[in-house]
This record gives C-alpha cells, structure tokens and sequence, in this order.
C-alpha cells in the first residue's frame, strides 16, 4: 500500500496482533480432530481471544469509538458517530476443519457509513484494505473488480444454508436461476473474504442473505473502492448493514446479475 494513514495503520496492527494467535490456534486444530467436542470448544475460545485482542488494540488507540463485535456486543462510545465493526473470525466452520479459509475483519464506520476496512486473511498472508474515497489495496497492490461482461464468463460466490438456518428454498431458487446463466458459483464460507474477492476481481459478484453486520461491513467498502456495485439484495434499504442482505459485482454485469436474483 502506498502511505497508510493513522487509522489504517492502527487496523492493521489490531488484525496482525490477533491473526498471529489465530494461526498458532489453527495450526492445532488438525490434532483436535479426533475429539469433535475439544475441537468446536477450542475453536470458539479461539474466536473469542481474536475478539479480545482486537477490542484492546482498537480502543487502546481510539477510545471514544464505540463498538459492534461477534462475541461480545455492542456499546456506544463517548464518540456517538463512530464504532468499530468487528468479526474476528469468519470462516469459523473452514477453521473448524482445518480449511485455511478464514479472516479477521475490521471496518470503521462513522455516521452510519463505513469508511475504512481491513481484511485480513492470515492463512494466505493477504491483507485487504480500503479507505473511503483512496481505493483499495492487496498487499501492496492496488486492486479492482473485474471487467468481464458477460454473464456466461462470470464466477459467482454465495453463501447456503445450513443446519436449518435460512431460507433453503430461496437459497435453491436463486442457484436455479443464476447457474444455467454464468460460468460458476462458489460456496466458500466466509462473507467478508468473498467480498475481498470480488473487489480484487477473483470473483465477478456475490449475494447473500441474513448476515450481520460483521460479516460484510469491511466487504463493502473494499468492492465500493474497487469500482464495484454494492446494494441491499432486496432493495428493502439502501444501506445492506441494515437488512444483512447484500448483493456486489463489477459494474458491466451488476444489472444483468441482479436482474437474474430478483426476479
């Protein structure tokens, strides 16, 4: 990245300070196979030290912000205008398996608005990062969606029920529809690395519905500053945030592609 400026850099460290646990964590869960409960136990208390670390780094540095994390909720800060939005580990069903899929997200959102984001997927050593208005950045590289405009040449990525949450048939619906019409979908089960990609163009869109906050506020900033669409998938609000239903692509195909899921 070119000159990062104060905030970045404090989201940034916050991230690599919690990623260096998470990786000793990770490299462990492999041996906790065998024993299904010590590995789901184990893995949660590794979520919740990731949370822990990223509270300290971040109000350590800003504390007047306010606060929207995974585990432990959320306050408001002597600052009402801004919070940080905190999931410290999507992907916790890749970790649980030993799937080097996962991140730790950071977003800053002031006024109801995200303006700086980081995601960090420490497995890959890959850290995206955004700030309003001054683009998005892999590593040191600056990034956009891709440019791809038909439809039949796009890669897709969503995510799909499970364990009887959502809506499976909605879920089922929307694949009917999309996958006679694209090259590809991809379910790999962390929203805000999703999001990643398809601002750094691996994958042309994607949409999901009843996330949290947390799982897609840094998403959005990075695929804005790359040069993407983001919209609520329902239109229901113009903030997705607010709705957790969310739906990105690059701009040559984000008509056709919306079309296509809200038929």
């Amino acid at each position: 990245m070119p000159t990062v400026s104060a905030t970045l850099t404090v989201m940034i460290r916050a991230a690599r300070k919690a990623a260096r646990g998470l990786l000793r964590d990770f490299n462990e869960v492999e041996n906790l196979q065998v024993s299904r409960k010590g590995a789901a136990d184990f893995v949660s208390r590794a979520d919740t030290k990731s949370e822990e670390v990223l509270k300290e780094e971040l109000l350590n540095a800003r504390p007047h912000y306010g606060w929207l994390g995974e585990e432990t909720g959320s306050f408001e800060g002597k600052d009402p205008t801004r919070r940080w939005i905190v999931d410290p580990l999507d992907g916790t069903t890749n970790f649980l398996h030993a799937i080097p899929h996962w991140a730790v997200s950071i977003a800053l959102e002031h006024k109801g608005e995200i303006v700086a984001a980081v995601v960090l997927d420490a497995a890959k050593d890959e850290i995206y990062a955004a700030e309003k208005g001054a683009g998005a950045w892999l590593n040191d590289q600056r990034i956009r969606v891709s440019s791809r405009g038909e439809m039949t040449e796009c890669l897709f990525g969503s995510g799909m029920p499970f364990a009887g949450k959502g809506d499976l048939p909605e879920t089922l619906q929307d694949m009917a529809r999309l996958m006679p019409r694209c090259a590809g979908m991809r379910r790999n089960g962390a929203a805000a690395l999703d999001l990643a990609w398809v601002a750094a163009g691996r994958l042309d869109g994607f949409w999901e519905r009843r996330l949290q906050p947390w799982d897609i506020a840094a998403g959005i900033l990075l695929v804005r500053e790359a040069g993407g669409f983001v919209q609520d998938l329902n239109l229901e609000e113009a903030n997705p945030l607010k709705t957790g239903s969310v739906i990105a692509a690059n701009a040559e195909i984000f008509d056709r592609f919306t079309k296509v899921l809200r038929t």
